[in-house]
Parts: structure tokens; C-alpha cells; sequence
């Protein structure tokens, strides 16, 4: 399970520094191996390979009405692999559809990652803080 959020930036290639703390886990489980894809709420989510195998599976047997979401998730997926320096390389068309030109944030989300803009990542996070919290927490003990 990856959570914590990483302040990265992004080199001239559009390679990230994948976080000591996870790059291990990531040998480990999922031989280095990771696809990224677009996430409906404008940031990317990497994926260590073994969890997308269970994720596209989980995509590809959605019904033709969602046929749009099927081509966003699996039409834009692209599979790295994290290189000898710990670096993966995020291709330019997500960097693009995600915003991300240089510094970026790296947010743990159990099984995947999410990969954010560091300014939309902070406007969209102050603006949730002001509105109320969802229904669900209602009933929930901090």
C-alpha cells in the first residue's frame, strides 16, 4: 500500500526520481515495472504493473457504454519501466494532458500512484478544503 505525498521535479527529459521509500517496494513487487495512464480528474495515476494487469482487466469488461472511459484509460496507458537510477520516463503526451511541465507531486494512493502539477495539485486541494466534506464522512471519528 504506497500513501504520503513527494514534491518532485521533473528533468528536461520528462523523468521523475521515483521516492526511495517506494522505489524498493516497486522492485520488489512489480520488477520496476509501471504503466501510467490519465486519471478523469486531470492528474496521471501510475500503476506498478501487476496492480494495472488487475485494473484493465477491471476497464476492458466495462459495458460499450462506456466505451469513451475504456479509450481514455487503456488508449493512453503507457508502460515504463524505472531505470537504473531510479528514474521512469512520463511520456509527453500525459505530461501534457496532465499540465505537469516541472514540479509535480507524487501522491501514495494504496495501490497506485497519483501524479499531479504542483500548482493544480494545490489550487484543487485548497478549494476542497473550503467546501464541505462528502456525505460518507458524516459518520466517520478523526
Amino acid at each position: 500500500m504506497f500513501q504520503g505525498a513527494s514534491s518532485l521535479s521533473l528533468d528536461v527529459k520528462g523523468r521523475l526520481s521515483v521516492p526511495t521509500r517506494h522505489r524498493d517496494a516497486l522492485s520488489a513487487t512489480a520488477s520496476s515495472q509501471l504503466t501510467i495512464t490519465k486519471h478523469p480528474h486531470g492528474c496521471l495515476m501510475i500503476f506498478p504493473r501487476n496492480e494495472w494487469e488487475k485494473f484493465r482487466d477491471r476497464i476492458a469488461a466495462l459495458p460499450m457504454q462506456a466505451q469513451w472511459w475504456k479509450r481514455i484509460f487503456l488508449g493512453n496507458a503507457m508502460d515504463v519501466e524505472i531505470d537504473g537510477s531510479g528514474r521512469v520516463l512520463v511520456a509527453p503526451e500525459l505530461r501534457a494532458a496532465a499540465g505537469i511541465s516541472k514540479d509535480a507531486i507524487l501522491l501514495g494512493m494504496g495501490a497506485y500512484f497519483e501524479l499531479w502539477d504542483a500548482q493544480v495539485y494545490a489550487e484543487q486541494e485548497a478549494q476542497a478544503m473550503k467546501g464541505d466534506m462528502p456525505d460518507v464522512f458524516k459518520d466517520f471519528s478523526f
